[in-house]
């Protein structure tokens, strides 16, 4: 049974009701071995480290990092595919502890050693700038001292050079796509009219508003939140690496730091 719909449900939460087997066979969800080969790298393939995955969605990173032998958690707004998730759990004999909790809200009475929100993770898909800064505070909240967190976010210097419909069309495979694109320069946001073709084929269409950020915001908001050894980099699906610059052409940052 997929997740009940509710008047005025959010179109993040919207967009991932019964949205989970087409979301696994999106370009940007098909990196997932070689993102955690960097997260291995980065917590120095140590099997006592224990990981919190934020908007972790289908489980694909919970899942391969729990069957490398670490200890996961996996937190998402979404049922449907938090059902995935545990499915695909299952199959490869992987143990995740899943819970449905929202980014906005979730607090543990234990921390971890690494927080991950990748390929959009919650951060920064919330419709308010304090939303999303709190969705970062409570990351930071669940990292123990010296702890790392791994993300990515939308690079606002994209939007300035390109435009984010041509790209977002040009990676979709599955069952989504823009048909409008509106970039704000006062906001960083960019307002679109977006199509989705559900798991069983049905058609719906969502106006989505995305936040876009500068690397000194994100620089800031890390300090703020008590985080040091900040480091800003370009990604691709499935290509991250200490070794590669931000620029213009990354329609992402990824971000690396340590709780102080």
């Amino acid at each position: 049974m997929n997740e009940k719909r509710r008047p005025g449900k959010p179109w993040y939460e919207e967009l991932f009701v019964n949205y989970a087997a087409t979301y696994d066979t999106e370009v940007f969800t098909q990196g997932t071995a070689a993102e955690c080969d960097f997260i291995e790298v980065e917590i120095g393939r140590d099997k006592t480290r224990t990981i919190l995955d934020v908007g972790c969605g289908t489980g694909r990173h919970a899942v391969e990092l729990a069957r490398r032998g670490y200890s996961v958690t996996g937190i998402d707004l979404s049922s449907d595919q938090l059902r995935r998730a545990r499915q695909k759990a299952r199959a490869v004999g992987a143990e995740v502890r899943f819970q449905r909790r929202d980014a906005r809200r979730f607090r543990f009475k234990r921390t971890f050693d690494l927080v991950i929100m990748l390929c959009e993770g919650a951060f920064p898909l919330m419709e308010t700038d304090e939303e999303n800064y709190r969705i970062l505070s409570n990351a930071a909240q669940a990292i123990a001292p010296g702890g790392k967190i791994v993300f990515t976010t939308l690079n606002v210097l994209y939007p300035l050079y390109h435009s984010v419909k041509d790209f977002v069309n040009n990676q979709a495979t599955g069952g989504c796509w823009q048909e409008t694109s509106t970039f704000d320069l006062l906001t960083f946001r960019d307002y679109s009219t977006v199509s989705v073709e559900d798991d069983d084929g049905n058609r719906k269409t969502l106006q989505c508003n995305e936040r876009y950020y500068a690397p000194a915001e994100i620089s800031w908001m890390l300090k703020a939140l008590g985080f040091s050894e900040i480091s800003i980099l370009g990604c691709d699906t499935g290509g991250f690496s200490r070794g590669r610059p931000l620029t213009t052409d990354d329609f992402e940052m990824l971000v690396v730091a340590r709780k102080i």
